[in-house]
């Protein structure tokens, strides 16, 4: 569905065709930029197909589209459909990036759909027009883990005798619920994993049980830059909603925490479709008089007032953090009426659902480490706004860019890593000296430095993702860089860090580095300088990569004279403390 799309209309249509969409079929309500005859051209190309949106009364332009599709010949041949807008582009990290080899391994796994979570991409702090590619210059998203990005479109195979379109996902035609056709479907996430079947019946949104991204991505460009966002807000928008265009959607759409080049790997083909495309006479001009058009109105608002407020606004909005955004759905979500439309079939297979979950969470279990941080790589050079929270004498970033869902509400109820941020104070020798082996993002090392006046710390963090963000922690949480508290960015090796040893002669080894792997750990105890620390801990990352196997580095440090010590979760950290040395006895009488 389209209104007014003109400037990006060509790069939109190569888009898809280079991702091997067969047939675009495109619906146009109320343009005034010539987007209707752009795509009257390219379906007398063969390129695409063009549909007047016809849109009766009381009826709203998005599902009024979708009513005529259904009945589309083109869409009901075709084996598998998928609904989006012209500000959505698809991305398949998957293989060779293309259609064919994102369904070719949909079919191998016996699926005939697949949802596609939305990825938020923002501004970048782009404020003036450009005549570049969207996707080319957009290059800033929201995290992976955002969950109010988390809206999908679905990719199935069509039987327009079973379902019924939608904006999100097809609707199963109720004459088919009660029948074995459900067992029929099955459709993955946008990695590979089966949907829950809850989803077969209704849903718009992933969850945190069935959101996934390593196949496939819906880039949604909702507002581009702000002068793209000027023209459009004058514009109105496909479902006539009033006043959507406000700085609350800004906020909620110019995310830029994450860097995602992926879209970059169709540039070659993309920008030769391009060209190619516009070297049609018809077609070229009618892409440049949009494109002209635009920039005339966007000259005019340049000369308003109105347009130089917006732009003040939308620079406040961008300056709200991820952690604070909040996106209210059209309606409010009532579950007793979702319950009572509900149908025999789907509350009975929810039920069901719902009973395997628990039994599976009741199954005994080997304790396992929270996992506290995203896996790499990350990305944390840009300084965004961000919201910290007092996390006993720290002030911890809510940084998505960086922390797990697990720690995020940790760190919003001010309980991240609550047991060691407790226990380091009381257990570091008073005036001694703590050496930190992967500091991470420093919060256990400056919590330690503003509990403990008396001791020293060195914090060690080779990762640069992890030292951008305790740099700022350091900042919030007015803690100097100095003799007292030092940070080390050399890489870490045996070398390395016996050499640290030697410099610092720490009371206290905290080993967090997951890079310390268990036969590195068996090679370096041995060799630490003597006397060694008095307490030696293995926490962090260190104990998320590497939990199960570090029983034999446990025996060593009991051989090299240590005991276990402190009385610490095993999923937290191991402990150890040096065994005295025995008192001499009193010399015999003479």
């Amino acid at each position: 569905m389209m209104k007014d799309e003109g400037p990006f209309l060509i790069e939109w249509v190569a888009h898809h065709l280079v991702l091997g969409f067969t047939d675009l079929v495109v619906y146009t309500n109320d343009c005034s930029d010539g987007t209707d005859d752009m795509l009257i051209r390219l379906e007398e190309l063969g390129l695409c197909h063009h549909r007047r949106n016809v849109i009766p009364e009381g009826l709203r332009p998005q599902p009024s589209a979708l009513n005529h599709a259904q009945e589309e010949p083109v869409v009901c041949q075709s084996d598998w459909v998928m609904v989006f807008d012209a500000d959505e582009f698809l991305s398949i990290p998957y293989g060779d990036g293309t259609l064919d080899g994102l369904i070719g391994a949909a079919k191998d796994l016996g699926a005939n759909g697949i949802v596609v979570t939305w990825r938020i991409f923002g501004s970048g702090g782009v404020v003036d027009w450009s005549r570049a590619p969207v996707t080319e210059q957009y290059l800033l998203a929201a995290p992976q883990t955002w969950n109010k990005g988390w809206g999908v479109k679905t990719l199935f195979r069509f039987d327009p005798d079973h379902w019924k379109l939608g904006i999100h996902r097809p609707k199963m035609k109720t004459r088919w619920i009660k029948t074995d056709y459900p067992d029929q479907v099955k459709w993955l996430n946008g990695s590979g994993r089966e949907m829950e079947d809850y989803f077969k019946f209704r849903g718009w949104r992933s969850i945190t049980r069935t959101v996934g991204y390593d196949w496939v991505q819906l880039n949604h460009y909702a507002v581009k830059s702000v002068d793209s966002y000027a023209i459009r807000k004058m514009r109105g928008n496909v479902n006539n909603k009033k006043d959507k265009y406000n700085n609350d959607y800004w906020s909620l759409q110019d995310r830029n925490e994450v860097r995602d080049e992926t879209m970059l790997r169709y540039k070659p083909q993309r920008d030769a479709l391009i060209a190619q495309l516009l070297q049609d006479p018809v077609l070229n001009r009618l892409h440049f008089a949009a494109v002209d058009r635009a920039e005339a109105r966007l000259a005019e608002l340049r000369g308003t007032e109105a347009y130089h407020q917006l732009v003040t606004d939308l620079a406040q909005a961008s300056q709200v953090p991820l952690s604070q955004i909040v996106a209210k759905p059209p309606v409010a979500r009532d579950k007793e009426k979702i319950a009572a439309l509900m149908s025999d079939v789907e509350k009975q297979r929810g039920l069901k659902a719902r009973s395997e979950r628990k039994e599976k969470l009741a199954e005994p279990k080997e304790p396992q480490p929270e996992g506290l941080y995203l896996p790499g790589p990350l990305d944390t050079d840009a300084d965004l706004p961000m919201e910290y929270v007092a996390n006993h004498q720290v002030q911890v970033p809510l940084d998505m860019r960086l922390f797990s869902p697990v720690a995020m509400p940790l760190i919003r109820k001010g309980k991240f890593q609550r047991i060691l941020a407790r226990k380091l104070p009381q257990i570091v020798p008073k005036g001694g000296k703590a050496l930190f082996v992967g500091a991470a993002e420093g919060f256990l090392a400056v919590n330690l430095a503003n509990t403990r006046g008396d001791a020293t710390v060195v914090a060690q963090e080779s990762e640069h993702s992890f030292r951008n963000v305790m740099l700022r922690l350091c900042s919030q949480s007015a803690r100097e860089i100095g003799p007292r508290f030092q940070v080390l960015d050399a890489p870490v090796t045996q070398e390395a860090v016996v050499e640290w040893l030697r410099l610092h002669r720490p009371a206290t080894l905290i080993l967090s580095d997951p890079q310390l792997s268990p036969e590195l750990l068996m090679s370096l105890l041995p060799a630490l300088p003597l006397p060694g620390p008095a307490q030696i801990l293995l926490t962090g990352r260190l104990v998320e990569r590497w939990n199960g196997q570090l029983g034999p580095v446990a025996e060593m440090l009991v051989a090299l004279g240590y005991r276990p010590d402190f009385d610490l979760p095993p999923t937290v950290a191991l402990g150890f403390s040096a065994v005295p040395e025995p008192e001499p006895d009193d010399a015999p009488d003479a």
